[in-house]
């Protein structure tokens, strides 16, 4: 493993953190929610020894700006994070992997920056244009309108509420979360049912112990790391997608035409939060040079935690191709 670099880039009144291994060509990872930098750690090793591996710090996250407005979290915000870190580190270019929200930031970095894109990768989430709707509306009526509970809409109907509950014992919280979205969690699904008005933790297991793919300290490093930053950044993400919708929804062409791929794990649960559809089938829809999708037998969402070696060879493959 080469030695790790601690980098801070500045994009305008805001800095983003950015971990770096090895030397070459810019391979720019973007985690999710609710992650850190180091949930790439299994894939800055293994490509250190070809890329410059980075890893940044989503804005709210970690070491990286952490602004309250909710309007400062929107995907056109977040791309222009990405792309101060190509020009900084990548002397303009790079090739883009994202993971969960990391996916639709990646994503709309290849649409909003096309010359500095050469290729791109989403995780769990695959790119579907962002369209004049507001997301949080439609969510609400296929979940919270027929009485369910659907995690976005608890975020942005319990603003405050939200970050008291997960950050009363951010460890715990982050426990709970992982094991219920993760392969190991079949016994309790981050989307199974329960009324509309629960909260985000109720119904969720805090597993004893935890699955193998995270260690005690990794999972403190990133609880550390919630509580000095706070959990309104990484919720004010999902309220942000109204001022998405105004502002890339009305965009035209979105299809993008770097070079795509896709990954995801088998037991996802994004894969069927939509009744009968399963998400990762239109992975290649908007895409107009998809080279697949890879589907990671026995993981779940945070497939390159959870299955870093099937993950990593997914990777290799396409950037092969290119």
């Amino acid at each position: 493993m080469s030695e790790r670099q601690t980098h801070t880039v500045a994009n305008g009144q805001y800095n983003v953190e950015v971990v770096s291994e090895g030397s070459g060509p810019l391979l720019l990872f973007i985690h999710g929610w609710p992650e850190s930098w180091a949930s790439w750690r299994h894939q800055m090793a293994h490509f250190s020894d070809r890329y410059t591996a980075a890893a940044m710090s989503v804005r709210g996250y970690g070491n990286s700006s952490n602004p309250t407005d909710i309007e400062a979290y929107t995907l056109r915000e977040l791309a222009s994070d990405a792309a101060a870190v190509i020009d900084e580190l990548g002397d303009g270019s790079a090739i883009v992997v994202g993971h969960d929200w990391g996916a639709p930031i990646a994503w709309n970095t290849a649409r909003l920056y096309p010359d500095k894109v050469t290729a791109v990768c989403g995780m769990s989430v695959p790119y579907i244009p962002v369209g004049p709707e507001n997301s949080l509306d439609n969510w609400r009526a296929l979940y919270t309108e027929q009485g369910k509970f659907f995690y976005q809409v608890y975020f942005d109907d319990n603003r405050g509420k939200a970050e008291a509950e997960l950050g009363a014992d951010s460890a715990r919280s982050l426990r709970m979360i992982y094991y219920s979205a993760s392969g190991d969690g079949s016994d309790v699904r981050l989307a199974d049912p329960k009324p509309a008005d629960a909260g985000m933790l109720d119904g969720l297991v805090d597993p004893d112990p935890f699955p193998s793919w995270a260690s005690a300290d990794e999972l403190q490093f990133v609880a550390d790391n919630f509580d000095r930053a706070g959990w309104h950044g990484p919720l004010n993400r999902y309220r942000a997608q109204p001022f998405d919708a105004e502002d890339l929804g009305q965009l035209p062409d979105p299809n993008l035409g770097q070079p795509a791929a896709f990954i995801g794990g088998e037991h996802d649960p994004v894969r069927t939060f939509v009744e009968g559809v399963d998400v990762f089938e239109y992975a290649a829809m908007a895409c107009d040079d998809f080279r697949g999708t890879t589907v990671v037998p026995g993981a779940g969402h945070w497939v390159q935690q959870e299955a870093p070696a099937e993950t990593n060879a997914a990777l290799d493959a396409f950037l092969e191709t290119l």
